[in-house]
């Protein structure tokens, strides 16, 4: 048997290396030249380029309305997606819970003919996955079914959005799991202090809302209020509908058009979304919590928007290099890797549609290294505008993203949504594929130019959540610091060695 082995293993090296070595021969190759040979004969190797190109989604008009339609026979299995235009950034303050209830309600609330549990039972005999949910742009519905069972499912989901019954006791249910929730907002104290900073740098803004007690109340929550929400919101003009999977359009015209015949046109203007005034003050806000690690957040206005624009693509790039890339980018490098502050730690630079968002950074670490993490944050950034990145450093970003951006259209069902979503937000249709170009189309210098425009470490606002009485007097080297408390009003901080009590919490 060994014989047999060693033969072959000499025949695969033969192979590997030809004219090298001979069955028989005195000396073999060693390693090191099989190692050699291999990498010179893969390196060699010439492959085509790899070409991008999702699927094609098909668009239809059914009644005025919208319908993005994908075939794929790969599971006898059917996706159907509606968007319904106006969400939480379209109404006032004194809305925010009806907004956020109305998807739940709609759902578990029944309608007209059937009750909520014979509701529950009929979308488990036709092998249905339902579920609605609320954004600040609107609401989404999807309805996953077998091929066989798509017509009724829509027949259901019809009734359920056209006629709701709003049941008290759904709309009751709702109500106690998210007073629950408001009482227990501290128990997460790291989701606590993502809120509350949005609170800080967005005000009195959808983006700042946080919802409290009073939104609760009958005058504000109501099946009155839902049926008002309801009327303004299920029409066919804020519609947007997603049909992908086994069924051609030729069968599924029909059942869309029997779907959409019922809508009513749209007879009551949404309000337009709010802009934000963001902050630009340079404080620092200490939410004080008996915890282990603190949760540090910092930024500024970021000044970009999503738009077909150099500063735009420019701007992903920078963020991908300055923290969002993971392992390798700046922060994470120099605050987990370098100086072992944390085990995570991440730049933000969001880039909403109608206004500019924030630009910043965050991490979360030890209570007693807390002020250290914000100063090496703060240098960071500062080190970011005076060394931008190289030419290299830009190219492997670009790959990193164009790369990964192939797993945003894993399934029909995500290409067809991602379609919607450009159309909802008034992005070019072909926006996937402009986003790649853009990409491409960015350079060192335009990296160096947008971080310079508009990256400014000395604006920052800063919020820890953590404990104080571990953070050391280090808080002296900030100039302006705030106590924060969690119904977003703040105060100026007095040191624990002044304060009554020797802690800032023991004050009234």
């Amino acid at each position: 048997m060994r014989a047999i082995v060693s033969a072959l293993a000499c025949a695969v090296l033969t192979c590997l290396i030809p004219g090298k070595w001979e069955l028989g021969a005195q000396t073999p190759p060693t390693v090191d030249d099989v190692a050699l040979e291999g990498r010179a004969a893969i390196e060699g190797l010439d492959f085509p380029p790899l070409v991008f190109e999702p699927p094609e989604v098909q668009e239809h008009e059914v009644g005025g309305v919208a319908v993005f339609h994908l075939f794929d026979p790969t599971l006898p299995l059917v996706d159907v997606q509606l968007q319904i235009l106006g969400g939480s950034s379209h109404f006032p303050r004194d809305r925010l819970a009806a907004v956020s209830a109305f998807p739940f309600v709609l759902r578990g609330g029944g309608t007209r003919e059937l009750p909520a549990d014979s509701v529950d039972r009929r979308i488990d005999l036709l092998a249905l996955q339902l579920t609605l949910g609320a954004s600040g742009g609107g609401t989404s519905v999807a309805l996953n079914s077998l091929t066989g069972t798509v017509e009724p499912g829509l027949r259901l989901l019809q009734q359920l959005l056209l006629e709701p019954a709003f049941e008290s006791e759904a709309l009751e249910v709702w109500r106690g799991q998210t007073a629950e929730r408001i009482r227990r907002r501290a128990d997460n104290p790291q989701s606590l202090a993502f809120s509350e900073f949005n609170r800080l740098m967005y005000g009195d803004h959808p983006v700042g809302w946080v919802m409290d007690e009073a939104d609760l109340g009958p005058d504000r929550l109501s099946v009155l209020v839902l049926r008002e929400l309801h009327e303004t919101l299920i029409c066919r003009d804020r519609l947007l509908v997603g049909i992908s999977g086994d069924l051609t359009w030729d069968r599924a015209e029909p059942m869309i058009q029997a779907f959409l015949e019922p809508w009513p046109d749209c007879s009551i203007d949404l309000a337009p979304a709010p802009e934000p005034d963001i902050r630009t003050q340079s404080e620092l806000f200490v939410l004080p919590m008996e915890i282990e690690q603190s949760t540090v957040i910092m930024a500024q206005p970021g000044g970009v928007r999503q738009e077909d624009s150099p500063d735009y693509f420019a701007a992903r790039i920078a963020d991908h290099l300055l923290g969002a890339g993971g392992f390798t980018s700046r922060i994470m490098s120099r605050v987990r890797t370098e100086e072992g502050l944390a085990y995570g730690a991440s730049s933000v630079w969001t880039t909403p549609l109608r206004h500019e968002g924030i630009l910043g950074a965050l991490t979360a670490t030890g209570a007693e290294t807390t002020v250290e993490a914000a100063q090496l944050l703060l240098a960071i950034l500062e080190d970011y505008r005076d060394r931008p990145p190289t030419d290299e450093e830009v190219r492997s970003a670009i790959e990193d993203l164009t790369n990964g951006y192939v797993f945003a259209f894993e399934s029909p069902s995500q290409i067809v949504s991602r379609q919607m979503l450009y159309r909802a937000q008034g992005l070019p249709d072909r926006w996937s594929s402009r986003y790649l170009e853009g990409l491409q189309e960015v350079t060192a210098e335009s990296v160096e130019a947008v971080v310079r425009r508009h990256l400014d470490p000395a604006g920052m606002t800063i919020l820890t959540v953590g404990d104080p009485t571990r953070f050391g007097d280090d808080l002296a080297a900030f100039e302006a610091v705030f106590e924060l408390r969690l119904d977003g009003t703040s105060r100026p901080w007095v040191s624990s060695g002044d304060a009554p009590g020797g802690s800032p919490r023991s004050l009234p």
